[in-house]
């Protein structure tokens, strides 16, 4: 098998210059994994990565769903429709992508997005919105196709964007924190394990920390009787419903310029650059084209735009081989399709899990991926910029409806090429 050791280091631009970079759709290094290999390199530690993913997001990005669609006067079947959209695409574009080029490609829907949708739905009817989805994914696709995308990235420092990336994942950490002090009966267990099978490998050799924490969960949970599901039934399946878009110019030019960054920038590249820390090389432009693509069948499901998951593949990548951590991605991706299908009661029953067991099991699961990020931040070169974006994107500031991490980026890099003129020089850059 090909070694996929990364060409990028901390010093060079996100997106590393390779022998097929003329290319426009970057081609798998490898062939794609079958049944066999499937079978071969599965492992419960790739099980357990891939659950803790759907875990993740089926909790709390899909209670920002439903409180964000609730907010805007959608009707139920309009929220099952969206909920359905969301794990449809995320789970064939995981697959697809994930089984194709052998590496763990985990792909979700748009949180910055759904939040800026909150203010847009008290104004613009749903069916307007709608017509933004489609128009978005339009353009984020046309924008793979032409390959500016891998352009635009291949620009940016990896030490400035990983800053981004560990101001978006330190509310993960400070969860930790949060969830110990408000419920301990559920996560002192929880951290405790972590720690035990962490600081003990040959413990954690035979049950891997994040498992073992996930285990651990489940146990605290049950024995405190904390598990408060609503006794009024719902419906079980997921009925996807249509709704006809409407194309209006303040609705166009409210939104679909913001969705498209925050899947692009925000979104996709959190998604690369966790991917290229975890030694995996992400097709980038394939990874727009995908998400544009997707974000189109979103829409007719009335869902908001399709992306790859930075806190996703960060779950992912947590531990294992990484030619083996495909398969935990194949998992997520199955349990997707299962959760699409399933979409109403499977959000039934997260609600019911006390807050404290997902606050926890999240943080501790992107521990790794938090420490990996402020080191490739500020371990080596253009740490000012690095600080300004960790900043700008800490600040949640909101400037024309676009997430504070693309703005994070923008003057984060424009400070470093002003104050920091010396590593620019010296650094490679893609063509």
């Amino acid at each position: 098998m090909p070694s996929h050791t990364s060409e990028q280091s901390t010093r060079g631009p996100l997106v590393a210059a390779a022998p097929s970079r003329s290319r426009l759709l970057e081609r798998p290094e490898v062939r794609p994994a079958g049944l066999r290999d499937l079978f071969r390199d599965v492992a419960p530690q790739y099980v357990a990565n891939g659950v803790i993913g759907l875990i993740f997001s089926a909790s709390g990005p899909i209670a920002v769903t439903l409180a964000v669609g609730a907010a805007g006067g959608l009707s139920q079947a309009e929220l099952a429709s969206w909920v359905f959209g969301i794990f449809l695409s995320a789970g064939l574009a995981t697959l697809v992508m994930s089984l194709l080029y052998r590496q763990p490609l985990g792909f979700a829907w748009s949180i910055p997005g759904t939040v800026l949708l909150g203010p847009s739905l008290q104004h613009l009817s749903f069916p307007e919105v709608v017509g933004t989805f489609f128009v978005s994914g339009l353009l984020i696709l046309a924008l793979g196709a032409t390959g500016v995308v891998r352009r635009f990235m291949a620009a940016i420092p990896m030490p400035i964007v990983m800053a981004m990336v560990a101001a978006v994942f330190l509310r993960f950490g400070t969860d930790i924190v949060t969830s110990s002090q408000a419920n301990p009966v559920i996560a002192g267990p929880m951290v405790l394990a972590f720690v035990v099978l962490s600081a003990v490998p040959v413990l954690g050799k035979y049950l891997p920390p994040v498992l073992g924490t996930l285990a651990t969960g489940i146990i605290a949970v049950v024995a405190s009787g904390q598990f408060a599901l609503d006794s009024s039934p719902g419906p079980i399946f997921a009925t996807p419903v249509f709704t006809a878009p409407e194309f209006t110019w303040a609705a166009q030019l409210e939104l679909v310029v913001p969705l498209a960054i925050t899947v692009l920038i925000v979104q996709n590249g959190q998604g690369v650059v966790v991917l290229r820390a975890a030694e995996h090389k992400p097709p980038v432009n394939v990874f727009a084209i995908i998400s544009g693509s997707f974000s189109i069948v979103n829409a007719a499901f009335g869902a908001v735009s399709a992306c790859v998951s930075g806190p996703t593949n960060a779950l992912l990548t947590s531990s294992g081989d990484k030619h083996r951590q495909y398969t935990g991605a194949v998992v997520y991706g199955m349990l997707s399709l299962v959760c699409a299908l399933l979409a109403p009661t499977l959000t039934q029953y997260m609600l019911a899990t006390p807050e404290a067991f997902i606050l926890a099991l999240g943080g501790l699961a992107m521990f790794k991926a938090l420490q990996q990020a402020f080191v490739a931040a500020f371990s080596t070169s253009f740490t000012i910029g690095a600080l300004v974006t960790f900043v700008v994107t800490i600040s949640d500031m909101n400037l024309l409806n676009i997430h504070a991490a693309f703005w994070g980026i923008l003057f984060g890099y424009i400070l470093s090429r002003l104050m920091e003129r010396h590593d620019h020089a010296s650094s490679p850059q893609a063509p």
